[in-house]
C-alpha cells in the first residue's frame, strides 16, 4: 500500500499501556476540544482533559476508553496519549467509578470549606473522569 493509512498509536497510563498498536485514527479530548489525528499528521503537543478517547482500528472497529487528564504528542507518524487513567469501555467497573466520583465530590466539598489544600483542578478532573466512565458505561 503506497499511501499509508495506519500509524502507531499508544494510550499509556502510569500502570502501563492501555493500548499499543496501529490504528487509522485516534480522537482525544483536548483541553480546547476534541483532536482527531490520522496518519501523516503534523507534529503536535496538547494537554488532555478527562473524556472519551477513541482509537479507530478500522472503519468499523473502534476501541473507546474513558481517559483522565494528561498529554498528547504526535511526532513522525506516532501518536502517544499519556493519561492518568484509561479504562476500556467494555471493562468499566461502574461501582468503582461511582466510588471515585463520590470520593472526589467529598474532596471538592472539603476544598470549598477550606478543610483541604488539594489542587481544585485535579479534583475537578477526577470528578469529570468518574462521570465520563459512568457515561461511557451507559449510566448517566
Amino acid at each position: 500500500m503506497a499511501d499509508r493509512k495506519e500509524f502507531s498509536v499508544s494510550v499509556v497510563t502510569p500502570d502501563g499501556p492501555a493500548y499499543e498498536g496501529d490504528a487509522q485514527m485516534i480522537i482525544v479530548p483536548g483541553a480546547a476540544g476534541e483532536i482527531g489525528v490520522l496518519a501523516r499528521h503534523a507534529p503536535l503537543i496538547a494537554t488532555l482533559q478527562a473524556g472519551s478517547t477513541r482509537v479507530h482500528l478500522s472503519e468499523t472497529e473502534i476501541l473507546e476508553f474513558a481517559t483522565g487528564p494528561g498529554f498528547f504528542q504526535v511526532l513522525q507518524d506516532r501518536a502517544i496519549a499519556l493519561v492518568d487513567d484509561a479504562v476500556e469501555a467494555a471493562k468499566i467497573d461502574s461501582a468503582r467509578a461511582q466510588e471515585q466520583l463520590e470520593a472526589a465530590q467529598a474532596e471538592l466539598e472539603a476544598i470549598e470549606r477550606g478543610e483541604s489544600t488539594a489542587d481544585r483542578w485535579q479534583v475537578e478532573q477526577r470528578i469529570r473522569h468518574a462521570e465520563n466512565q459512568l457515561a461511557v458505561a451507559g449510566r448517566p
